[in-house]
């Protein structure tokens, strides 16, 4: 499923997924405000869209068992970044995500 940006589509390919990464904390648990150099990024993020499937050796695609809107836990080295309208997000396979957070 492709995400629609100001003027333009993005549609990853295969099995892409894109994703936009969960704010860091600016505060610890004690309170203390943490400067952003010292924010870790965090592992967390939303499905933005997904590519259609890997394909497989008869020419049929997978199913991805991510889709729009999930929330994910994924590698922190994880994926290509890249900014679409000042909005920082990841490109990465489906491989690479670890974990669907079940609210």
């Amino acid at each position: 499923m492709a995400a629609k940006k100001k003027g333009f589509k993005l549609q990853p390919l295969n099995d892409r997924v894109v994703i936009k990464r969960e704010e860091s904390e600016s505060k610890t648990a004690g309170g203390i405000v943490l400067p952003d150099s010292a924010k870790d990024k965090p592992a967390r993020g939303s499905v933005v869209c997904v590519g259609n499937g890997r394909l497989l050796d008869d020419g049929s695609r997978s199913q991805l068992q991510v889709s729009v809107g999930d929330r994910v836990v994924f590698s922190s080295y994880a994926g290509e970044a890249f900014k679409v309208d000042d909005e920082e997000l990841l490109l990465m396979r489906e491989d690479d995500i670890l974990a669907v957070i079940e609210d």
